[in-house]
């Protein structure tokens, strides 16, 4: 049987990123919109909300612990939650990226890489409880024009009714500190694919265009809109969903 067209050819999320790069965001989101309007095979659509909390405790320069809460709602309910603690090892920062990253408050994306080692415990409405362990491994590296690219690899470890399935992710990073006035936000893209162990085969894409805006020195509010595409099961399902983080960054010491 011949592979789903999905997955005979690699995304288009790496060239929605070379477009960022080379002639600017609007020409980037420009195409990322006509990537999601592409027709597509027989599936089923959804359109969920993400709300979500981080909290990051810097312990000292190079590492910090943090902890995720999230929820999914979808026709005005809440169908599944994530929640868990992270830990997260980063190298001495590198100077490009200092420079690039100087308005941001999460210290990570000034370091050249970054180990994470995490849990997530995954109630749900309509499934099974999900207890998952994941390690990543994101690396930072500066473009031109200030760009910031990073990529991160994630091994998910799921237990699910007592069985072990794994899952490899590779998300693709790009953004840019823009101003107006004395005020700088982050607008990026992202786009990231998921192989799946069970099914042998890349069996998700997800395609996400947000923007950053830090306020009191210590806060940040991201709202995005991410697409994706299952291809894991028949029919094949659509997602998408509009996302908002809060996120707090502390620091040992602070008063």
């Amino acid at each position: 049987m011949a592979a789903p067209a999905l997955l005979q050819e690699p995304p288009n999320f790496p060239l929605v990123l070379r477009c960022s790069v080379r002639f600017g965001w609007p020409a980037a989101m420009g195409l990322l919109v006509a990537i999601l309007a592409s027709p597509l095979a027989a599936q089923t659509q959804s359109l969920q909300g993400w709300p979500e909390i981080d909290t990051y405790l810097s312990l000292n320069s190079d590492v910090r612990v943090s902890f995720f809460v999230a929820a999914t709602r979808e026709n005005r309910e809440g169908t599944s939650a994530e929640l868990g603690p992270n830990i997260d090892f980063y190298f001495k920062p590198l100077v490009k990226l200092k420079k690039i990253t100087l308005f941001d408050l999460d210290p990570s994306k000034s370091r050249l890489l970054m180990l994470r080692a995490g849990y997530r415990y995954m109630p749900s409405t309509d499934g099974p409880t999900e207890h998952r362990g994941l390690l990543e491994i994101t690396g930072n590296y500066p473009l031109v024009r200030g760009v910031l690219l990073s990529d991160r690899n994630r091994l998910d470890l799921r237990f699910i009714d007592g069985e072990l399935a794994w899952r490899y992710r590779n998300r693709l990073s790009a953004e840019r500190t823009v101003s107006i006035g004395s005020y700088h936000f982050t607008p990026y893209l992202r786009a990231e694919a998921y192989y799946d162990g069970n099914f042998h085969k890349w069996s998700r894409t997800a395609e996400t265009a947000g923007c950053i805006f830090p306020f009191r020195k210590r806060y940040e509010l991201e709202p995005y809109y991410e697409h994706q595409n299952e291809t894991g099961t028949s029919p094949n399902r659509r997602v998408n969903a509009l996302g908002l983080v809060f996120s707090l960054y502390f620091s040992v010491g602070d008063r």
